[in-house]
């Protein structure tokens, strides 16, 4: 059954529905804010709720728009609407991240998908590792309270709910190698690589 009247052109109900997710959002009957965006690691979802952003999935890397919307949908709402505008804070600073122009994310960030206790402070010791610098497991489970436990800090890290703002991919082995990464050693690479910083 069709949502829209028949006589209704396409364009007319895509701006429709734009504006009913745009009013949803500004309303705040949606929960949760996503939008789809390219960038040079790939196509990303990021995602908002009124704290901050809540999310930012490699699509391809996680299933898809749908298999992340589903998990957003389980773990936190399933009152979900696209709405761009709400994301466009993020947007601008990832844009300009990639171009070299930002070294420092000033979005605000819902924690929420991050845990608690330790995997939640082993994300908040990786947001403080500077651009261009690095860090490595042991010292960041160190700074997380626990320096034995660098391999429960790994699993935190691998399962990093925010990657590029909460910067995982600043983290590397013990002996100078990538060690692991949620999005690919490929992205690690490179998003090491904008920051000026050669792996050995």
């Amino acid at each position: 059954m069709s949502l829209h009247p028949p006589d209704l052109a396409a364009d007319q109900a895509a701006a429709l529905a734009a504006r009913t997710a745009a009013r949803a959002a500004d309303e705040r009957i949606a929960e949760i804010a996503y939008a789809v965006v390219d960038a040079p690691v790939g196509r990303l979802v990021l995602a908002a709720t009124s704290e901050g952003i809540v999310r930012i999935a490699y699509e391809l890397q996680n299933g898809g728009l749908d298999a992340v919307l589903d998990r957003l949908a389980e773990r936190l709402s399933p009152r979900i609407v696209e709405a761009p505008a709400r994301l466009d804070g993020a947007r601008r600073e990832l844009d300009e991240y990639f171009d070299g122009r930002r070294r420092d994310f000033e979005v605000a960030l819902d924690f929420a998908l991050a845990g608690s206790g330790f995997a939640r402070r082993v994300l908040e010791a990786a947001v403080r590792i500077p651009f261009g610098e690095t860090s490595s497991y042991r010292e960041v489970a160190g700074a997380a309270g626990s320096p034995n436990a660098y391999r429960a800090a790994g699993n935190a890290l691998g399962a990093n709910p925010l990657p590029i703002v909460v910067p995982c991919h600043r983290v590397l082995a013990s002996t100078g190698g990538l060690g692991g990464y949620t999005g690919g050693l490929q992205r690690k690479r490179l998003l090491l690589d904008i920051e000026g910083v050669r792996p050995g």
